[in-house]
């Protein structure tokens, strides 16, 4: 089974999304996760600048 060729445009331009998404979105992720599921919650600004 043969992909034509727009196909394999799409895939590249929704893998390079993806890619980029996943460049600058994870480590805020991880922040977010962290801050969401901490307990006792630490203030936002120690979450974002530890020597605030």
């Amino acid at each position: 089974m043969q992909i034509s060729e727009e196909s394999k445009e799409r895939l590249v331009k929704v893998f390079n999304i993806g890619k980029t998404v996943t460049h600058y979105g994870w480590i805020p992720l991880i922040l977010w996760l962290g801050y969401t599921q901490s307990n006792p919650k630490p203030q936002l600004m120690r979450v974002i600048n530890p020597l605030a």
